[in-house]
């Protein structure tokens, strides 16, 4: 089983073309990226195990390293969300802070909003008024105001 232990952030990988040779692929669900300890399958059928730092958010096109200097490209896998899009930006941030206050998950960009299908939470932002639709798409939530300087 290859040992996963290194990370390197997608946004902190240079341009010169460090991994550029990185053949080996995992696809994760968001749940899954989550998580420090896992024991999985590449998307080779490779077995792998992931002992990572606790606290870290695998993102799509982060890379992780095995002690052997294997290198291995994280995708983010598809995943049943619901997408919210306004032409009005306020509206826009307004049903985003109201899905935030309920500590639900969000992928806030400049155009739309998304986050993993609910209902419960459908319904609210269809009151808003914003047009919402169903998709499968990699899903990349905020980490969050405390993500990498909070200890509780």
């Amino acid at each position: 089983m290859l040992t996963l232990s290194k990370h390197y952030s997608a946004a902190s990988i240079s341009t010169d073309n460090t991994f550029s040779d990185t053949a080996l692929s995992l696809t994760l669900a968001f749940e899954l990226r989550q998580k420090a300890r896992l024991k999985t399958r590449l998307d080779n059928g490779q077995e792998v195990g992931l002992f990572l730092p606790r606290g870290i958010i695998l993102r799509g096109g982060d890379i992780v390293q095995a002690e052997t200097d294997e290198t291995v490209r994280i995708i983010a896998a598809d995943e049943a969300v619901s997408t919210l899009k306004s032409s009005d930006p306020l509206l826009l941030s307004r049903c985003c802070y109201h899905l935030g206050n309920r500590h639900v998950p969000i992928e806030i960009q400049a155009t739309f909003a998304r986050y993993l299908q609910d209902h419960v939470l459908d319904e609210m932002v269809v009151a808003f008024v914003i047009e919402l639709f169903h998709e499968l798409a990699p899903f990349e939530p905020e980490s969050g105001a405390y993500h990498s300087s909070h200890a509780h």
